[in-house]
């Protein structure tokens, strides 16, 4: 129970800084972070929750991320649905956290609410086999450092930082096309709330993030020194 509300608490922070970002932050005329602002908001959640509580669940904060360790062999089948289920509510949660926030500011219109798209839905316009491809490969690669910077032979307590600078430059090269997602708890937290052509298009991004991941845990077990 500790693991799942670590994991709760960890993908309600990932959703609450990255998406918060986003929405109250990219666009704001004083601040003006945008895309490099935003990427790095990704990047940071993820690589502050990895000393916070890396050390009680993993940090995995994705459901992508708990079915490659899966596949790759570096996480126990009977804890893969529990986990999908509380980031999925963590990431629920920290999207209604910043719903109630939003709706406090006199001149509100959702919008996207950060949420992600391909098509019209698509930040820059890009269709569906874009963002497909795009979601796969980027998902693929962000599994393979992970699993790669955690394992047991790898320097010792530089994972946080590889993992959440990995993070930093999938939103770099991906938000024009889905917003990026590599993460279906994320997607499923905005689209809900964001409804119409998003809640439709959610499926993508399960679909493409357990793909990448389902790809580089099997790579990966292929490329590892482990017998």
């Amino acid at each position: 129970m500790k693991k799942l509300v670590a994991e709760f608490i960890g993908t309600l922070w990932l959703v609450l800084g990255g998406c918060g970002s986003a929405i109250l932050a990219a666009g704001f005329p004083e601040l003006g972070i945008g895309f490099v602002g935003v990427s790095f908001a990704f990047g940071l959640t993820v690589l502050t929750m990895a000393y916070a509580i890396g050390h009680i669940s993993g940090c995995h904060l994705n459901p992508a991320v708990t079915v490659g360790l899966w596949i790759g062999g570096r996480f126990e089948s009977k804890d893969v649905v529990g986990y999908i289920i509380a980031q999925v509510l963590g990431g629920l949660a920290g999207a209604g956290i910043l719903y109630l926030i939003v709706t406090g500011k006199v001149d509100f219109e959702l919008g996207g609410f950060a949420a992600n798209g391909y098509g019209e839905a698509s930040p820059g316009g890009y269709n569906l086999t874009s963002a497909l491809i795009t979601e796969v490969v980027m998902t693929f690669f962000f599994l393979m450092i992970i699993l790669g910077s955690t394992y047991p032979e790898a320097p010792a307590g530089f994972a946080g930082i590889a993992i959440g600078l990995a993070l930093v430059l999938i939103h770099l090269i991906s938000i024009p096309v889905t917003n990026t997602s590599v993460n279906p708890a994320r997607s499923t937290s905005q689209a809900i709330f964001a409804g119409g052509i998003y809640l439709h298009q959610v499926w993508l991004f399960w679909v493409a993030p357990l793909l990448g991941a389902v790809l580089a845990g099997i790579a990966y077990k292929k490329l590892s020194p482990n017998k």
